[in-house]
């Protein structure tokens, strides 16, 4: 089983590149693989609650671990108490971390 890091910074409402990394991160995890998906940049404004919820619930249910950097949400004014349920606000530090442990890191 291996370590996957995927990291989105782009916002779907830009780009529909972004719904096949979210399908990459399921396809791997169901795979039995280990898969941290991290929004960073504009990509965490996917992550408020009742824009794309539901992607985010699919992502969790296959295993997918999703989180967001705080820092990225506080610059666009997005509070953790806005956040998708199956999404957690982090610092990104945990990137380093994950990638220490041997994570193998996808960027988008």
């Amino acid at each position: 089983m291996a370590k996957y890091l995927l990291i989105e910074s782009r916002d779907p409402f830009e780009s529909n590149d972004v719904r096949y990394f979210y399908d990459l991160a399921t396809d791997l995890a169901r795979s039995r693989h280990e898969v941290t998906l991290v929004l960073v940049q504009n990509g965490v404004l996917a992550a408020r609650l009742g824009e794309h919820t539901f992607w985010f619930a699919e992502l969790k249910r296959a295993g997918v671990e999703v989180l967001a950097d705080g820092f990225s949400l506080a610059e666009r004014g997005i509070t953790e108490a806005r956040l998708s349920p199956s999404v957690k606000a982090t610092a990104l530090d945990v990137v380093v971390d994950r990638l220490g442990e041997g994570g193998k890191a996808l960027w988008h």
